[in-house]
């Protein structure tokens, strides 16, 4: 393997899970547990159809809402899938189940990258991960071929599951991709006490700059997931229209920070995520405790038995903020909408237990033409598992795939509406 180029596949451990998902699949597809209209030979789409019609489902379209007739035509002609009927997984249609079996049940594409390490203004460093695709023919020069930015969520890198599949979609168009990993996360040494924050743009900002400076030229994209999107929305709504990003995407984002951390903070939802989410934090952080010493007591951070505690003991000290109150208000993308100034589009599903459905802002974004919410009755977080056995592609997928493909493509459209 060449110097700086890291592959990316599932490991021993990840197959014997595979296996034993395989196992476990073998006996439920035989079971009394699936009616037998779907035992007959049809894809596992055309089969959850089938069944979803049959139990009487409640499923409707997608709701697509708009702040223009514009975005809404330029979508249903170029994105169609934000207009198709969204068809969960039928074993496992709640939202916690979707949210909690992805990882697991998703296919880990091979992705071989390239990794960079950025200086920042303070000192510090960023770790890029890029997947050139040299070897795409629709772009043959790399000057002009399109770049997708790729923001994980709260602890996640270039390694997750989802950010394998966009890079393999993408790597389908032609396209290039970054990903951009938060201080701390990926291996890399903190080079300064500070980590990272969804109200902070100043690492996000250095990274689109950065790379736009090295491909001027190039159609230049971004997608963010949960935190990572709400990253990218802050920053677009700091920004407004002077970004060299030509157009975004986001998925399953957290709209509102208090109603996120309220909802997490229900037993059964605690029990599930916040409580795993805190210890994956304190985990990050405590690799790196010798930088903190003087600055936190990382003690009493090391104790804390939720997100919010967390972000109340770390976070907002972190980053100066008088109170978690004054972070969890600057860290909501939902105040920031209004002034987004390209085409954005954003999928929530609206029984996401991590981005309650109530906190959605629909009538802020009814007023910007530039954003496009697209929600899903189902889905969970991160989750949009559709079909009998979900593992190569996702609801979640299709939508990222065509909307870059028809902001590439066809996005000067948008401009002659």
């Amino acid at each position: 393997m060449r110097p700086g180029l890291l592959k990316l596949g599932p490991s021993g451990e990840e197959e014997e899970r595979e296996q034993s998902f395989s196992s476990c699949w073998h006996v439920f597809r035989h079971s009394t547990l699936i009616p037998a209209a779907l035992h007959v030979t049809v894809n596992p789409f055309e089969r959850s159809q089938t069944f979803h019609r049959r139990k009487n489902c409640k499923l409707a379209k997608p709701q697509l809402v708009t702040g223009g007739e514009s975005f809404s035509r330029f979508l249903q002609d170029h994105c169609p899938v934000v207009t198709e009927t969204y068809y969960p997984t039928v074993w496992c249609w709640e939202s916690r189940g979707q949210t909690l079996l992805r990882p697991f049940i998703t296919s880990k594409p091979l992705v071989q990258y390239r990794n960079e390490l950025i200086k920042t203004a303070d000192g510090g460093q960023i770790s890029l991960d890029w997947f050139d695709n040299d070897s795409s023919k629709c772009y043959m020069d790399a000057s002009t071929r399109p770049t997708v930015l790729l923001l994980p969520g709260l602890t996640g890198t270039s390694k997750e599951s989802y950010i394998l599949h966009m890079i393999h979609l993408s790597e389908e168009l032609g396209y290039r991709c970054v990903v951009f990993n938060n201080r701390g996360v990926a291996g890399e040494n903190l080079l300064t006490p500070r980590t990272y924050c969804c109200s902070n743009t100043e690492d996000l900002e250095t990274v689109i700059q950065h790379v736009h400076s090295l491909y001027p030229s190039a159609p230049f994209l971004a997608a963010g997931v949960s935190m990572g999107g709400m990253l990218l929305l802050n920053y677009l709504g700091k920004i407004g229209p002077k970004t060299p990003l030509k157009a975004a995407a986001t998925f399953s984002v957290g709209w509102n920070t208090f109603a996120c951390s309220e909802s997490l903070e229900k037993p059964l939802n605690w029990l599930l995520f916040n409580y795993y989410l805190t210890t994956c934090l304190q985990s990050s952080v405590n690799k790196h405790r010798h930088m903190f010493v003087k600055l936190i007591d990382m003690d009493h951070v090391m104790k804390a038995k939720s997100i919010r505690e967390f972000d109340k003991r770390f976070t907002a000290v972190m980053f100066g903020y008088r109170t978690i109150d004054d972070y969890y208000t600057d860290a909501s993308p939902n105040r920031r909408l209004k002034s987004v100034g390209i085409p954005v589009l954003c999928l929530n599903s609206v029984d996401d237990v991590f981005s309650p459905s109530h906190a959605i802002p629909i009538e802020t974004a009814k007023q910007n033409p530039n954003v496009a919410l697209v929600l899903t009755s189902y889905g969970g977080h991160i989750g949009f598992l559709e079909g009998i056995w979900p593992r190569q592609s996702t609801y979640m997928d299709r939508v990222f795939k065509q909307f870059v493909q028809a902001m590439v493509e066809h996005g000067h459209e948008l401009s002659s509406m």
